[in-house]
């Protein structure tokens, strides 16, 4: 016997979904299934807006550019981002992303992140 849970669905349109965003600003949509392996989002930045210099410690995401566009800025210097466009985001890497003047609407993918860790603090 299959469960809800086993079968694949829909989860949602992100054409209609960017579409209906208008000026709304961050998460538009995330994975909440239970049981899931994985974590996802799609996310929205106005115009002008950043997502600061970072580096993910203990995930490799994947990033799909839905709309507008942007920029990428890596030690390597700086990417254009266009609709389309899929990146592939090492853990550790150091990353900022700039949406444009239309804005950038993009999904991540990554595995679901482990349960909150102490550590001690750097220094």
């Amino acid at each position: 016997m299959t469960t809800h849970d086993e079968v694949p669905r829909v989860l949602c349109d992100t054409t209609g979904l960017v579409a209906g965003a208008g000026n709304d600003a961050g998460a538009l949509w995330r994975l909440a299934e239970p049981g899931r392996q994985l974590d996802s989002n799609v996310v929205r930045l106005p115009p002008g807006e950043r997502v600061g210099t970072h580096a993910e410690p203990d995930l490799d995401v994947m990033l799909l550019v839905l709309s507008g566009g942007g920029t990428l800025t890596t030690v390597e210097g700086e990417r254009p981002l266009t609709p389309g466009l899929l990146l592939w985001l090492p853990r550790t890497s150091s990353r900022a992303l700039e949406a444009g003047d239309s804005g950038l609407c993009y999904l991540t993918v990554h595995r679901r992140r482990p349960g909150m860790r102490i550590r001690r603090p750097a220094g």
